[in-house]
Formats: structure tokens, sequence, C-alpha cells
């Protein structure tokens, strides 16, 4: 079982079938799943995006200035953080939130230092905000902020239930992979996280594990490393 993970999820998914906004049945699953996997003992630092609210690439394509759309997008992940933390928080949970914007009072602003005492202390701890930098996504800010914890491993939870070879919403011939190395990966030009997001993760020998979150008890069966989804190391 993995000691300390990083979870990354889909801001778009806490939509469930909403158009926008946070579906509260999608949320409650979600910390549930979460609890399932805090009560076997296991250290959860979590980054999620902010989709479901505003995308900065979205706002530059109608537009919008860059870095004025990426600091949107960045105060979108707070908005999902701070759902986040409290629906943990009626789960039985202690919950940190740190970021990477300066927004006291909401929350706490994230140094690595903190976040590893706190997940040390038994909190989960949410790290928004992003990078707290413009031009950089939240795939960056999981790889980013796993390193900087000494995550186990990167686990993204997404729609799909691992990486194929095409789309498998398009494609019914793609093939699932299992596992894969990062090289391989890159050779194949499989979109699993942005390519600086993958670069860190290659360069600190961290391993990724692309699985479907909307599954319910998936995330405890990746932790527990029963076969779900695809690895990448």
């Amino acid at each position: 079982m993995y000691n300390r993970v990083l979870l990354k999820l889909s801001g778009e998914s806490l939509m469930g079938s909403q158009s926008h906004g946070i579906n509260p049945d999608v949320l409650l699953s979600y910390c549930e799943d979460i609890k399932a996997i805090v009560d076997k003992g296991v250290q959860v630092a979590i980054v999620i995006g902010g989709g479901n609210i505003f995308r900065g690439i979205q706002g530059v394509a109608n537009g919008m200035d860059r870095v004025q759309g990426d600091y949107m997008g960045m105060l979108a992940t707070v908005i999902n953080s701070m759902g986040l933390q409290s629906e943990l928080e009626k789960q039985g949970l202690k919950a940190k939130l740190l970021s990477g914007l300066f927004i006291d009072p909401i929350a706490e602003s994230m140094s690595a230092g903190k976040a590893k005492k706190y997940l040390n202390d038994g909190y989960v701890v949410i790290i928004a905000g992003g990078t707290g930098n413009p031009f950089f996504t939240t795939d960056t800010a999981s790889a980013l902020r796993a390193v900087e914890i000494g995550a186990d491993v990167l686990l993204k939870g997404t729609r799909v239930d691992g990486v194929y070879s095409a789309d498998p919403e398009r494609d019914p011939n793609a093939k699932k992979y299992d596992a894969i190395s990062f090289a391989e990966a890159y050779e194949k030009n499989l979109m699993i996280m942005d390519m600086t997001a993958f670069t860190l993760c290659k360069e600190n020998e961290l391993p990724i594990v692309v699985f479907d979150m909307n599954t319910k008890g998936n995330l405890l069966k990746v932790v527990d490393e029963k076969g779900i989804g695809t690895i990448v190391k």
C-alpha cells in the first residue's frame, strides 16, 4: 500500500450531469472514497482543477488576456477546494486548505514543510491555486506538489479507466495499457498529462496511476494495488 499519495481530480468531473458548478452527489461520492483510504492510514494530498467554473484557456480563446484568464482559473480551483474541504470535514476528517496564491484568511500559503507536517498530523491537505503562476496547468501543479511533499505516487482520477493507445470514447479498437514506461508513453504521444507535468514526474521518478475516479471504490482499489487503471513509471 502507498503511504502518501497526491490525488489529482478534474474540476469538470465535479459537474456530474450538470452543465457547470459542483454536483453535491459527486462531491459526496469523492469524499467518501477519500475517507476510505484515509481510514486505512494513507496520507492524502489533493489538487483539483477548476474547469467546472472557469478555464483560463477558454477565456483566451474568447479574447481574454492569458495572464488574467489563468489567475481566474486558479481562483476557480480555490472554490472547488473549499467545497472539498467542507465535505471532507462533514465526513469527520481533518482537512487543511493551502494555496499557491496568497488568499488569507481563506487558505494558508503553500509550503512543502507545512504540507508535510499537516499530512503527518493526520490532515487531508488540499492544495489550491495551481502553482501560483500563470501559464501552468493544474496537471503541472499536481506534479510539482507531489514532488514537493514526497508522495509515493500521483493518482490521476479521470472519467476513463486508464491510458489507451487512442481515445476510447472515439475509437472502439483503442488498446488499454496496464503499465507503460515514461519513454514509451512519450514516443507514442499519449496525452496522459501536459508535457511539463509529465517531465517533472519522469525526472523525479514519480509514478503516475491513471484510473476511473467515477466508479465507486476504485480509489481504494488503486491504493491497495489491485490492478486498477494504468501505471506509468
